[in-house]
């Protein structure tokens, strides 16, 4: 289990939302328990302060990870979305309250089993991939529970199941997410990866446990490297992750985050 620490040291997935000023839509993020935080980067809540007088769209721009989320006010309603290689919209209506669980890159698979690749670009019912856990949201989360206190279930319930499995990493694997890290993606995955995996076997284990290959993962990480580091205030950014020149720098960042780094007021 603590070889998954790296990726907690090394890498913190941005979903910048909604403004912090906004004040009609409120986003917040919670940290979670300590014997968790190798595999959970954190839980969050989207939510309407008032009822809005146009549907809101909802961008979910690329970060490497896969969410479960449900309806606060109605938590039988409850999905699982998947590593996506682009940005993602959708309206989510005039009044919402969405809790969700963002778990850090491959944790997902490493805790539960499940083929990320099956998932990836794609939001699905979380009682077709995790029943017992989908069961569990609809009958023991309520809406009058406080996101803090709905935080707190998740991480006991988090924490149970953990302690319930005996996790298994393949060292090339993480070796492998190291190298991606280091280099804030910028590398070329089939010459510098070199640990001890074959190509093939490299496009195989990513596919499983992060639900896209190696390359595909790299460009996130280094679009969430850029995000981190504030594009718009920094405009030779693209030289640092490299990127030869700023159109195909903004051509690639408006692939993960539906905008360019001007319009996205970062």
């Amino acid at each position: 289990m603590d070889e998954l620490k790296i990726i907690r040291e090394y890498y913190k997935p941005i979903q910048p939302t909604v403004s912090a000023t906004d004040k009609e839509i409120s986003y917040e993020e919670i940290q979670p328990d300590r014997k968790i935080k190798n595999f959970i980067y954190c839980f969050w809540q989207l939510k309407t302060q008032k009822k809005l007088n146009n549907e809101y769209n909802y961008r979910v721009v690329s970060d490497g990870c896969i969410d479960i989320f449900f309806e606060h006010n109605q938590p039988t309603e409850n999905f699982v979305m998947g590593f996506c290689n682009k940005f993602v919209q959708f309206p989510i209506g005039k009044e919402f309250d969405y809790i969700g669980i963002r778990f850090l890159p491959s944790a997902f698979t490493h805790l539960f089993g499940v083929n990320a690749h099956a998932l990836s670009n794609q939001s699905q019912e979380l009682k077709k991939v995790l029943p017992n856990l989908s069961e569990w949201i609809t009958s023991k989360i309520k809406p009058s529970d406080s996101f803090e206190n709905i935080t707190k279930m998740l991480n006991t319930k988090m924490i149970e199941f953990l302690n319930t499995q005996v996790i298994q990493c393949d060292h090339r694997f993480i070796a492998a997410l190291h190298l991606i890290f280091q280099k804030k993606g910028n590398l070329d995955t089939e010459k510098d990866l070199n640990t001890g995996l074959s190509s093939r076997q490299l496009r195989r284990i990513f596919n499983f446990y992060v639900g896209t290959t190696a390359k595909s993962f790299s460009n996130v990480v280094r679009f969430q490297y850029v995000l981190n580091a504030k594009p718009s205030k920094n405009s030779k950014l693209y030289f640092d992750v490299g990127f030869f020149d700023q159109a195909h720098f903004i051509k690639n960042f408006k692939t993960f985050y539906g905008v360019t780094p001007t319009e996205a007021s970062l």
